[in-house]
Order: structure tokens, then C-alpha cells, then sequence
């Protein structure tokens, strides 16, 4: 066995035993189980929330996107910490608000919120749906980063089902806890080698950043500026936008809200989590330094730039370094998507529309259940996509962003929307976007007259906009009358 395969090895059995390990001490109730009885502190909602960027989207989609496309890899850096400001408000009444209902789940609190289990039906389906393909990019990186850092010992497949199998076990086990207990160790290393790299490829390769880019912009004049159409300064701004207010509509994000002990906790990270965003320099400098040493990488193979560039760097132990905190980024985040998409089916599909009498313990045992499945079906998706990671992660944006409004609207001391406004608006933004990744629509092929750059909007924005649209017409028309006016028409 390889040093890098040794390696890799390790950690993976580590993460496993500390996700087994988490569960010690608790009674694995639904609580418990979904949103760690609400215990968690300023430490612990950090790592789950940074484990919504730092991902296998770090490693592969962030250097990647730096390698294939230049400049546009910068909407990565603003959104996540605009993001985080808006938590600072967002967050705090979605927290109490959760905590003085006991609810678990995002679709828990939009139904509870409307006053409709219907609506928390339909959340949770939408949810769902984003999941799938937010888990599918982990085990698709999990694979890259196994095959590659093992110099071929272990196929991305093997990969991919060894993971699968080490977080179904300990999700099922230890829940959002095992998540929690590995977070730390992720985010450790991840700190370590990302920092790293970004500061030493750079200087071994070309003595510095500047020496970097200089060499590139002559290399390939226009690469590290905005093209004038496609992912152009109009693409950046609505995309940086969108996702910005998509962040935290991710389930297993939303979710993680829940976990905290006391609301000052989510002032605390947002002041201190924009800070962190920053790692994410150093990552699109591995990407830059690849572009020249590593050159043609095509499609889907623009994300292996990171590792092709330390392959042919480091030794076989560093690699394994490499490899182990990538394999890190995967099982944690996938940990959360698993444990998101379990509680998702089992407490507000099953619960909220089939069976509302069922038990928080029959809940909790179907969603232990469905965890490996869930993972079965993520597996097969994997080993059949062909996607970038930073398309996957686009297209469950865009899913998801579709919820913002009815969360938003749900804070309002007045509530002018209805559950029927919001029902209908996220329904009709959801099936533009269903449409718009069916048919690889743009904004330029629907409306051929806007002018040139309007044309490169992110169409996530299209759905959006009808959303709010159909949000504000259907409430205005479905608005409770007054006793006054019931009176009146009796």
C-alpha cells in the first residue's frame, strides 16, 4: 500500500469513528438526531456552517473554475460573505421562532409558519430534489480525489461506494452530531492545506502572484478580465446576487440554524465567517498556477487541475495529505445533505401529507432508514452524470433560491402573503427552473431583443422574478376577508 492510499486511509476509518463515536451520551430522538437537541455552540454552528463552503466544491470546483474560465471564478468569493451579512438579521427570529415551535426541518417551519402541512409538502419535495445533485457533486469529488491522490490504487468508483458507506453508517448512527465531531477535523486540515498550496505553487512555479498572473495574462491575454458576453460582469452581479440569497434556503443549512444554543451565536459568525470566506483565495491561486503548468484539461476534467498540479509537485505522503482533507470536504458536507434529506422525507413528506398522527419515534426510525437509500440513489446518479461540480452546484441554487421569498415574507410582522401565495410561487419558479435545466435555456434565447448585456443575467433570476410575481398577485386574490365584509356579503 501507497504512503498517499495509507494516508487517505486513516482518515477515512477517523471520520468514521468520530461519527460513531458522537452519539455517545444522547438519546438519539428526533431531536436529538436532526438538530443535535439544540445544543450546539458558537463553535460547532461555525463548522456546520462553514462546511456549506468548504466542500469538495473547495478542492475541485473552485480551482477548477479558476483553471477553465479565469476572472468569472471570483462570483465564489463575494456571494457566500454577502450571505453572511444578511444572516445577521435573517437568522435570529428564524431561530426562536424554530426553537419556541420544536421544529427540525425547513419545510417544518414554512408549514408551520403558513399554517399549511401542504406547503411544507411541496418545501420538502423542492428540497429534496436540490439535494440530490448537491449530494451527487460530493461523491463525484469524493471519487476525483480518491482515484487521483492514489495514483490509480482505488477506481472513483470504489471510491465513491466506500464513501457512501462510511457516512450512511454513521449518519444513521450519531445524526447532525457525527457531522458536528468530523466538521472540526475537516476544517483543520482543509485550513492548513488550502493555505498552503495557494502560497507555494504560486512561489515554486513562478516566484510569486504577481510573477503568476503577469505570466498568464501574457500567456492568455483577456483571461483574467471579464469577457464582454456569457459570464460576463452582468452574469457575475445577478449570480453573486441569486446565490447570495439562496445560501442558507439550502436545507441542510437552514437546518444547522436550528442546532444553536442562543441567537447571539449567529451574530457572532456573522461577524467573524465573511473572514473566512477569504481561504477561498487561496484555492483560485492553485487553479491560476495549474492554467499554465497543466495546460488542455477539458470539460468535466477542468476539476482534477488541483491535484494534476500536485501530483506532479509533491511527494506521494504530501499527496495523501491532500487527498485525506479533499476526502474530508465530501463525507462532511455529505453527512449533512444525508441527515437534511432523511428528516426532509420522513417528518415532512411522510409526517406532513401522509401520515400526521405518526410519532416523533416512527419518524425517527423511517428517516434512519431512508438514509441508506437516499445514499443508493445519489451513488447511481453519480456514476452516470457527466456535469462540472460548478454546474451541479448552479442548478441546486437555483432550486432552491425559489424558497427565499416565502421565508422572507414568513419574518414579516404583517403577513400580506398567503399560503396560497406562497404555495403558488414557489411552484411557478421551480418550473421555470425545471425548464431552464431541461433545455439549457439562457436568457439571450428567450428574450433574443433585451440588449447585449442583459442577455447574460443568470436565468435563475427569471424564475425568481415570476415567483415573486405569482407570490404577490395570488395573495392580493386570496386575502381573508374581514368579519366586516363577511357580514356584508352573508
Amino acid at each position: 500500500m501507497s504512503s498517499a492510499l495509507l494516508i487517505i486511509s486513516a482518515f477515512t476509518l477517523l471520520a468514521l469513528g468520530l461519527g460513531l463515536r458522537a452519539r455517545r451520551g444522547h438519546d438519539m430522538n428526533l431531536e436529538q438526531w436532526s438538530v443535535g437537541g439544540r445544543s450546539f455552540g458558537t463553535a460547532f454552528v461555525f463548522l456546520l456552517m462553514a462546511g456549506e463552503i468548504y466542500t469538495t466544491f473547495t478542492f475541485l470546483g473552485g480551482s477548477g473554475f479558476a483553471y477553465g474560465k479565469g476572472a468569472p471564478v471570483y462570483y465564489i468569493l463575494p456571494y457566500a460573505t454577502l450571505a453572511y451579512i444578511l444572516s445577521y438579521w435573517l437568522l435570529p427570529p428564524i431561530w426562536r421562532y424554530a426553537k419556541a415551535n420544536r421544529l427540525v426541518s425547513q419545510p417544518h417551519f414554512l408549514a408551520s409558519k403558513y399554517a399549511s402541512p401542504s406547503l411544507g409538502a411541496v418545501v420538502a419535495i423542492v428540497d429534496v430534489v436540490a439535494l440530490v445533485p448537491y449530494l451527487v457533486l460530493q461523491f463525484k469529488g469524493l471519487g476525483i480525489i480518491v482515484a487521483t491522490t492514489s495514483y490509480g490504487a482505488i477506481t472513483p468508483t470504489a471510491a465513491i461506494w466506500i464513501g457512501a458507506i462510511v457516512v450512511t453508517a454513521y449518519v444513521t448512527v450519531s445524526g447532525v452530531r457525527g457531522s458536528a465531531w468530523n466538521s472540526v477535523t475537516k476544517d483543520l486540515m482543509i485550513l492548513g492545506v488550502v493555505v498552503f498550496l495557494g502560497i507555494y505553487l504560486p512561489i515554486h512555479y513562478y516566484g510569486g502572484l504577481a510573477p503568476m498572473f503577469h505570466a498568464i495574462d501574457a500567456a492568455k491575454p483577456g483571461f483574467l478580465t471579464f469577457p464582454d458576453k456569457g459570464s460576463s460582469t452582468t452574469w457575475f452581479q445577478s449570480t453573486v446576487l441569486l446565490t447570495a440569497l439562496g445560501f442558507f434556503m439550502w436545507p441542510h443549512t437552514f437546518a444547522s440554524v436550528f442546532t444553536a444554543r442562543d441567537e447571539r451565536i449567529f451574530r457572532r459568525n456573522a461577524a467573524v465567517l465573511p473572514i473566512y470566506q477569504l481561504i477561498l483565495l487561496f484555492v483560485f491561486f492553485v487553479g491560476f498556477a495549474a492554467t499554465l503548468k497543466v495546460p488542455g484539461l477539458k470539460g468535466s476534467d477542468i476539476d482534477l487541475s488541483l491535484f494534476r498540479l500536485s501530483l506532479q509537485t509533491f511527494d506521494p505522503w504530501f499527496v495523501g495529505v491532500i487527498g485525506a482533507a479533499g476526502v474530508l470536504t465530501a463525507l462532511v458536507p455529505g453527512s449533512m445533505i444525508l441527515n437534511a434529506a432523511a428528516t426532509l422525507i420522513a417528518n415532512d413528506i411522510y409526517r406532513g401529507a401522509l401520515a400526521r398522527q405518526a410519532t416523533d419515534a416512527q419518524v425517527t426510525r423511517l428517516a434512519r432508514v431512508l438514509v441508506p437509500v437516499i445514499a443508493l440513489v445519489a451513488v447511481g446518479f453519480t456514476l452516470h452524470g457527466g456535469e462540472t461540480i460548478v454546474a451541479l452546484l448552479l442548478m441546486g441554487y437555483s432550486f432552491v433560491t425559489q424558497l427565499f421569498p416565502a421565508v422572507l415574507a414568513s419574518l414579516a410582522a404583517r403577513r400580506w402573503v398567503t399560503r396560497q401565495g406562497a404555495f403558488a410561487g414557489i411552484v411557478a419558479g421551480v418550473a421555470v427552473v425545471a425548464i431552464t435545466s431541461l433545455t439549457h435555456a439562457s436568457i439571450g434565447q428567450w428574450f433574443p431583443f433585451l440588449p447585449g448585456p442583459l442577455k447574460d443575467v443568470n436565468i435563475g433570476f427569471v424564475a425568481l422574478t415570476l415567483n415573486v410575481l405569482v407570490l404577490i398577485v395570488v395573495s392580493a386574490l386570496t386575502q381573508p376577508r374581514s368579519a366586516g365584509q363577511q357580514v356584508q356579503s352573508l
